[in-house]
């Protein structure tokens, strides 16, 4: 059932698919304990350790977990002041019906089969699931890499109660050439495959309410108003890479947001307008907020 798995995957356009065990992943708990001790959490991390290292807690009678990759890279816009995720529409929803796909072909062809999808809104820490699924590795800035997309890959996974044949992991990580580290804005890459997302300048671009100092700080540091690319960009696992081929991520592209319709249009009509891109969930006022820290300009204009 594997062999027809990976076909389908490939009829709807997934090139990396690969498969892991539903067991307790206890491996994964000992380094999210040691992140949750040093404070490295942040408040869009959700639920318990045991929920992320624990498939059965989402599907009691799971057997593997799916797991599948989403390249998204479309070339580098020099006057972007978006992140390069955000540039085509709502990966989340995109991915959500490929793995939706995957789940209705797989009831159709396996008696008693019953899972549950879930796109970047999962208990699971998906780079480890892509990791023990063999489809690439895990470089020191905490994204996960691949040959032929480099970092730039979104990912799905699909908790499921059929025994799906495990894949193995690659045994390497990325070439520690520290450039990430010596680069970041916010100095959150730890180098020792650690993350102090607090300090992560795209977790600030999406923080709601008034910044510190120290906040403001990092977010001038790059043209950005929404995400940041630095620890990717200088990445050399980046360097050479295909662009992807999934005609959802290379359509509508949008590569930044102008200020002067952010001040002129209501956040009514700025969800009307975006409501299908991955930055419209915070509204317009942080955008905006961004915007004008990064810009110089005065707070009440």
């Amino acid at each position: 059932m594997k062999k027809q798995l990976i076909e389908f995957c490939r009829s709807i356009g997934i090139e990396y698919v690969g498969i892991v065990s539903s067991e307790k992943y206890n491996d994964l708990k000992d380094f999210l304990e040691i992140r949750l001790e040093k404070g490295f959490s942040n408040i869009f991390e959700k639920g318990s350790i045991e929920k992320a290292i624990d498939p059965k807690l989402a599907l009691e009678d799971a057997e593997s977990v799916i797991v599948c990759l989403f390249p998204y890279y479309c070339g580098n816009a020099e006057d972007a002041n978006l992140s390069k995720y955000a540039y085509g529409l709502d990966y989340h929803k995109i991915i959500q019906n490929k793995l939706d796909a995957i789940g209705i072909y797989l009831k159709e062809n396996i008696l008693g089969f019953e899972y549950k999808v879930f796109a970047d809104n999962g208990p699971l820490n998906e780079r480890y699931l892509a990791y023990k699924a063999g489809l690439g590795f895990l470089g020191i800035n905490g994204h996960f890499i691949t040959d032929r997309y480099g970092s730039y890959v979104f990912i799905g996974y699909i908790i499921n109660n059929y025994p799906f044949e495990t894949d193995k992991p690659q045994n390497r990580t990325c070439y520690k050439c520290f450039s990430c580290v010596e680069k970041c804005p916010g100095q959150c890459i730890m180098g020792d495959f650690t993350i102090n997302p607090l300090m992560c300048r795209s977790y600030i671009t999406q923080k709601k309410g008034e910044l510190s100092e120290k906040e403001i700080e990092i977010l001038k540091k790059h043209t950005l108003i929404w995400g940041c690319d630095v620890c990717q960009d200088v990445c050399p696992h980046n360097k050479k890479i295909q662009e992807t081929k999934l005609k959802e991520f290379r359509q509508n592209l949008k590569y930044k947001l102008e200020y002067e319709e952010l001040k002129q249009i209501s956040n009514k009509e700025f969800l009307r307008r975006y409501r299908d891109r991955a930055f419209s969930w915070r509204g317009k006022e942080v955008l905006m907020r961004n915007y004008k820290l990064i810009n110089g300009l005065p707070a009440d204009d």
